[in-house]
């Protein structure tokens, strides 16, 4: 689709539907001048080019892309009418968008009913997950692993909660005997399990917790923020295919957030929050004598903790879901190109001899580090971050990564042969959520090679 035309068909919908409500006068302290406007924009537009190229397949580092040209049509479409889906009041055809969409995620997820609404963020849907498992076990502590994202953390002491951090296992999952411990001592009323860690992509077995939940009668939340659409890809055919178990398990989940700007291929930002039990909407009650008055059927900001949210979020997934709806056949396939590229480029790195695989990914986030003299991890440490400088800074062939850092422990544990000469190091990390990855994958390889043989002849590969 070509995004410049149906931006202007927006305009001009927008235009006639506006035209049906009568002729006035533009106030004059809003009008700017067309020479001044573009002596602005020029600078405007200057400014935006410092920026990384999100939409670029070398750009390999953190977890952006823009979005798709039809969530671009309809946010902005919908942006020029402005609503606010707090309330039925303030934007009645996005609210009822709203719900469609987040009905198609309850779907996905497997849930067969369902309260849910979209956010901001996913911070935000994790607190308004959080904030109902407190109403519903005020006295007990909310417990997560320590690969879960800081949100679980900072939100506890937003919260007025405790939080029990959990070990994991070597490749990021929680220990689930850690966790059965935990739970043994009556502490914890809420398990945070996490669909996609936002480091390594890692995966929670929820269907063994699930089990630990019927015994100590806890409360189950999913943050598959960043993972949840791979739920489409479960038990799937090819090589994209994923354990189906974990995922299953999700439907039994008693809350989930996913994030739609993550792989959903919406703006920023759009977060949603699922609950299984309807009834926990009870929690939300507010009284707002000014706004709920024009229906009796239930307005979205009487199940958020938000107020104002922008109408055109809901519009943007709405109509992205009309094109590629939630399904295998649908979005599944942008998610499965990204998976591909993952697993082919972990086993070219496998080949190589210049860098070593960290772990193999589980989602569509490749780690791994440059081979060194000494295999020490203070080397791969220098030449981790000397590869990500050097590559963002290339004029002419640059490739955007990321890095993270992994105690020393965890690094010897996959790695045994490690000399340990730092509490820890920076590794390489590659998030491949843009399905173009599949066809550039090889070209970041061959790039990130290079730049792992070009270090001083001190720091040269053993033989």
């Amino acid at each position: 689709m070509e995004l410049a035309h149906w931006l202007a068909r927006a305009t001009h919908a927008t235009e006639d539907w506006a035209g049906t409500f009568g002729p006035y006068q533009p106030h004059p302290a809003l009008q700017v001048d067309d020479d001044r406007f573009a002596s602005v924009f020029e600078e405007f537009t200057g400014r935006l080019k410092d920026n990384y190229p999100f939409f670029h397949p070398r750009y390999a580092g953190q977890m952006l892309k823009p979005p798709h040209p039809a969530a671009v049509v309809g946010y902005l479409t919908a942006m020029l009418i402005n609503p606010n889906n707090h309330a039925l009041d303030g934007g009645p055809a996005t609210a009822a968008m709203e719900r469609e969409a987040v009905r198609q995620l309850a779907t996905m997820f497997g849930y067969d009913t369902h309260l849910g609404h979209l956010t901001t963020s996913g911070t935000i849907a994790n607190l308004e997950a959080l904030f109902v498992a407190r109403e519903l076990h005020p006295d007990q502590g909310i417990a997560y692993s320590t690969e879960a994202h800081y949100t679980h953390g900072r939100m506890c002491r937003v919260l007025g909660v405790d939080g029990h951090p959990v070990p994991t296992d070597h490749l990021g999952r929680m220990d689930v005997g850690a966790l059965e411990e935990l739970l043994g001592t009556g502490r914890v009323g809420t398990v945070v399990l996490t669909a996609g860690t936002t480091g390594l992509g890692a995966v929670d077995p929820v269907h063994e917790a699930l089990v630990l939940r019927e015994r100590f009668g806890v409360r189950v939340h999913v943050d598959a923020a960043y993972g949840g659409f791979f739920t489409l890809l479960a038990g799937a055919d090819g090589p994209e295919g994923l354990p189906a178990a974990p995922w299953r398990a999700v439907a039994q989940a008693d809350s989930i957030v996913v994030d739609p700007h993550k792989h959903g291929l919406q703006p920023y930002g759009c977060g949603a929050v699922l609950f299984r039990d309807p009834a926990v909407g009870r929690f939300y009650l507010h009284d707002s004598p000014y706004t709920y008055f024009t229906s009796d059927e239930l307005h979205l900001g009487e199940i958020s903790l938000e107020c104002s949210r922008a109408g055109a979020a809901a519009a943007a997934l709405w109509l992205t879901f009309q094109l590629l709806p939630p399904t295998r056949d649908g979005l599944g396939q942008v998610l499965a190109a990204g998976r591909r590229a993952a697993l082919r480029w972990a086993e070219l790195i496998e080949r190589s001899d210049d860098l070593e695989l960290y772990q193999a990914p589980q989602l569509d986030i490749v780690s791994y580090f440059p081979k060194t003299a000494h295999g020490a991890l203070s080397e791969i440490d220098a030449v981790s971050n000397r590869i990500l400088l050097e590559g963002m800074n290339d004029s002419e062939d640059p490739v955007f990564l990321s890095t993270l850092r992994v105690g020393a422990d965890r690094f010897a544990a996959l790695h045994p042969k490690v000399t340990r000469d730092a509490d820890g190091a920076r590794i390489l990390r590659s998030v491949l959520m843009k399905p173009e990855s599949e066809t550039y994958v090889e070209h970041l390889h061959r790039r990130l090679e290079r730049l792992a043989r070009a270090r001083p002849v001190a720091d040269a590969v053993r033989p």
